[in-house]
């Protein structure tokens, strides 16, 4: 073997010994760093006397992000489901509320309107208002209950089957 080949061997082995000394074993506790808004204002504003607000603010995230006008999909969608006998005269996801027109239960003698609304993000039964009218004044409360229980568990049965995917 010749001397080159020899240097070469015991070059590479004192490089790979110099390489994984560079590594260490020992763990390391973790950093804590402040949040990227904390510093960006730090640097703005150093003595501390940050304004209310600013045009920057409109980048930045907020705490109810898509809060705004949100309403539960799967009670939307059961409400529109459960009471499909009645002509839907008006509808507005942003604001929770879907007005319908005077419509007969399949089965039924009375005619029926209904004023629904959705005013929470959450599957909970406060999240759902339901006024409902006959032609001649309101529907009794067991009617009106029985038409919650109906939506309520027809948006349970929604959720359960996106959870089957």
């Amino acid at each position: 073997m010749s001397i080159s080949r020899i240097l070469l061997g015991i070059g590479l082995a004192v490089a790979l010994l110099v390489q994984s000394g560079c590594g260490s074993s020992a763990k390391r506790g973790s950093v804590e760093t402040p949040p990227a808004d904390e510093i960006v204002d730090g640097i703005l504003y150093p003595d501390g006397n940050k304004p209310r607000g600013t045009i920057w603010d409109i980048f930045r995230s907020r705490e109810d992000q898509g809060r705004i006008g949100a309403v539960n999909k799967y009670i939307w969608n059961a409400s529109l489901d459960t009471l499909d006998f009645l002509p839907i005269q008006s509808v507005d996801p942003f604001t929770g509320v879907i007005v319908t027109g005077f419509g007969t239960p399949p089965g039924g003698g009375k005619a029926y309107r209904a004023t629904i609304h959705v005013n929470d993000p959450a599957l909970d039964a406060r999240s759902l208002n339901v006024a409902l009218m006959t032609r001649s004044g309101p529907a009794s409360a067991a009617t009106v209950r029985a038409i919650e229980d109906a939506i309520l568990t027809r948006a349970r049965q929604l959720r359960a089957q996106d959870s089957r995917l």
